[in-house]
């Protein structure tokens, strides 16, 4: 983790770069994708251990524990545009040998993350217990779920700052940094939670309030040690200088930024809408399609790894004046992707069934499930070109059409595909979970054609 440059960051000059082979650049990106799809993978695997743990104190807590989560992530959103902003201005950097200013972005994000997070979560904590009725919930799950988002709204700005270390130090070529680091926080979120949750090691039994308390201390262990390796100076950016606002940088880094942040609210509300849609045909569709998400976020991991190792290529590349390299190391982590992902489709096909009657055993349910499994195994190409040729845009700090795709796939097709099917020709379940198909294949298309003209090779950053 110490002491070690980045695989490609400094391997940007232009002569070097040119002269690397198909083999060189393919070990390249997988160098820089498998650390953060093991990242990725942790995080769901805790995300599932917590929820276990939880469990064990009834149908109240998950539902308080649920909750927070969505609200949780709803105020997590809002980091997105400062992440997305520092990875494509250090990779622009970090590609032309300017480590200096790479810092003074990476200080400058820092400083704005926990400025906005601040200013996100106050509202949350002052309102925590109206903000969880809203989701329609009993008193009596009210009741417990209000402390516990008082409480893990405390760990937004650690996360926030850990989110953005993580994304600059990606954007410089270092993926094994962040993985350690998140190693790290997930370890002692699952410690946490065993001994607040339960009451041991001599602490009280604090129950759902333990679960927050975990987060917010490993999210505080992982910022500390994040800052603690940057500050050493042994990695790729160091943490020096000055701690003052830039409000020039911070404004360049949200102009990048905003969209992506804009695109995920779409996103969530969008989702929000879908599950309006596939209730119209009962519970069982419902159960189906939270099995299916829960399956989906897991095949969402090698797009996370590529996208990530797309986006710090092609904004280093261009840092580095070397339009061709960026578009080919995008191509490639594309092929890559689709490659691994298609492979995981076809899994996932085969092994519906099985995998549905792990999670439940209702024979309406498991075929509901299968249904769905079935749409998202057939999206998983165009999936993978999605994810990655949307990083490879992001790291070139083109945003905004991104933003674009969604609105037109996500809105146009999935959602307009799915109240045709359900509303107007009344037609079966499967037909809803198709337009996922149809979302998925138009992102791929309008992204394809979005990298292809080579547009974004000419934006300012």
């Amino acid at each position: 983790m110490e002491g070690e440059e980045s695989s490609y960051a400094l391997a940007a000059d232009a002569p070097a770069a040119q002269g690397r082979t198909q083999s060189e650049l393919l070990a390249t990106i997988w160098a820089l994708a498998w650390p953060v799809i093991i990242t990725f993978l942790l995080e769901s695997l805790v995300g599932l251990i917590d929820t276990l743990m939880v469990a064990r104190l009834g149908a109240t807590a998950v539902a308080a524990v649920g909750v927070g989560a969505q609200i949780l992530s709803a105020v997590s959103v809002a980091m997105t545009a400062v992440g997305t902003g520092t990875l494509a201005l250090v990779a622009r950097h970090i590609g032309a040998r300017e480590r200096d200013a790479g810092e003074h972005v990476l200080r400058q994000s820092m400083l704005a993350a926990a400025a906005l997070s601040l200013l996100a979560i106050t509202p949350v904590i002052a309102y925590a217990p109206r903000l969880v009725a809203a989701f329609g919930v009993d008193p009596v799950v009210v009741a417990a779920s209000a402390p516990f988002v008082r409480l893990v709204m405390l760990s937004i700005p650690q996360s926030a700052v850990l989110f953005v270390i993580g994304s600059a130090l990606r954007a410089s070529g270092d993926t094994r940094t962040p993985l350690a680091i998140g190693f790290t926080v997930n370890v002692v979120n699952i410690a946490g939670n065993y001994v607040f949750i339960f009451g041991k090691l001599g602490c009280p039994a604090l129950g759902v309030r333990g679960s927050a308390l975990a987060t917010t201390l490993a999210f505080t262990v992982g910022a500390l040690l994040g800052v603690a390796l940057l500050a050493r100076g042994r990695l790729v950016l160091r943490l020096r200088g000055p701690l003052w606002p830039d409000p020039a940088t911070i404004r360049r880094i949200l102009a990048i930024g905003y969209p992506a942040a804009l695109e995920q609210i779409m996103m969530q509300l969008g989702f929000f809408v879908y599950l309006i849609f596939a209730a119209r045909y009962g519970t069982s569709a419902l159960a189906g399609y939270f099995i299916g998400v829960r399956i989906l976020a897991l095949s969402f991991l090698p797009g996370f790894g590529f996208a990530a190792a797309a986006g710090a290529l092609v904004g280093q590349h261009l840092g580095a004046h070397d339009p061709t390299l960026a578009e080919r190391s995008g191509w490639v982590a594309n092929r890559l992707a689709i490659y691994l992902m298609s492979a995981c489709g076809l899994i996932l096909f085969f092994t519906a069934r099985p995998i549905a009657q792990l999670f439940v055993g209702d024979p309406a349910v498991v075929a509901d499930t299968v249904s769905f499994i079935h749409a998202l195994a057939a999206a998983q190409p165009f999936m993978a070109i999605d994810f990655t040729l949307g990083g490879a845009l992001r790291g070139a700090g083109d945003t905004r059409f991104p933003l674009l795709a969604v609105l037109v796939a996500f809105y146009g097709c999935r959602l307009g595909a799915a109240y045709l099917a359900a509303f107007v020709f009344q037609l079966s379940l499967p037909w809803v979970w198709a337009a996922v198909i149809g979302d998925y294949i138009a992102r791929a298309a309008l992204k394809g054609w979005r990298f292809h003209s080579g547009r974004w090779k000419h934006i300012a950053v």
